[in-house]
């Protein structure tokens, strides 16, 4: 029998930011994925420790018939309410395609496959990065990177990042903002939502190590910040709580940004 609670799923939840956002929703059914099985089963019994209501599946969410597994996981254990995707990857990864597959074709997977389960209320809540906002609106690589999906579609972005994984990210992430706008009307029809937010450096085991590598560059970025001090996990997952309730029922195909006002200063260096 389904649960009668809507239910809450987090991609890349045995984590960071994703583990932050499942400490949220104590009110809620939810069901953690991530690329490891392992991963998973540990932030489940985790949660399960501290009172929640949760369950797991591993899902490689490069692949659609993972994907497929996932969705009928959810379908099964109760109604769709949220979706909450903070896996991915960053530019540490050096892997210019990898970037481009996880952070965008993935996302644009996920958004489809959750179409199919959403309802009046739905919302699905994608983590862009402010760093998306460095990237200028450019009808050259912009159509490559509203349908990833495409043939050609890396291979049109990657002329523009330089073999720069850290710009390919950048890119990528814009390219996950215009597909919620992509997908804002088809998923307005079945009266749910779509939106992004889009964090600054917020200190997660990823921002962590990109300061062990870069640590002139993330000082910098800290010092230029109005806040004067990098982003916590929570700054994060209240705007993610509030975009998941009912009182944000008429905010749809726009991103939040939560960056400590930094990108402006970003963009004038």
């Amino acid at each position: 029998m389904k649960s009668q609670k809507d239910l809450i799923v987090i991609t890349g939840g045995a984590g960071g930011i994703g583990t932050a956002c499942a400490k949220a929703f104590k009110d809620n059914h939810l069901i953690i994925t991530d690329y490891s099985q392992e991963m998973v089963d540990e932030a489940v019994e985790n949660l399960k420790d501290e009172g929640y209501k949760v369950s797991g599946i591993a899902c490689d969410i490069t692949n659609q018939d993972d994907i497929a597994k996932l969705i009928e996981f959810v379908n099964k254990s109760g109604s769709f309410k949220a979706l909450i995707h903070t896996a991915g990857v960053s530019g540490t990864v050096k892997d210019l395609k990898k970037i481009f597959t996880i952070d965008l074709i993935a996302t644009e997977y996920l958004v489809d496959a959750f179409y199919e389960i959403a309802q009046e209320g739905s919302v699905a809540i994608l983590l862009s990065s402010m760093m998306a906002h460095s990237v200028e609106p450019n009808p050259e690589y912009d159509d490559a990177l509203r349908n990833p999906q495409n043939d050609d579609s890396f291979d049109i972005v990657s002329k523009f990042t330089e073999g720069n994984s850290n710009l390919m990210y950048d890119y990528a992430k814009r390219g996950v903002q215009l597909l919620s706008v992509k997908h804002v009307g088809k998923w307005g029809q079945k009266k749910a939502r779509i939106v992004t937010v889009s964090p600054g450096v917020i200190e997660t085991e990823m921002a962590l190590k990109a300061a062990e590598e870069h640590p002139e560059r993330m000082e910098m970025i800290k010092k230029a910040t109005p806040l004067q001090r990098n982003g916590k996990p929570e700054d994060v997952v209240g705007i993610i709580k509030f975009l998941a309730s009912n009182q944000a029922s008429f905010i749809t195909g726009t991103d939040v940004l939560v960056d400590g006002g930094v990108i402006h200063n970003i963009k004038k260096m």
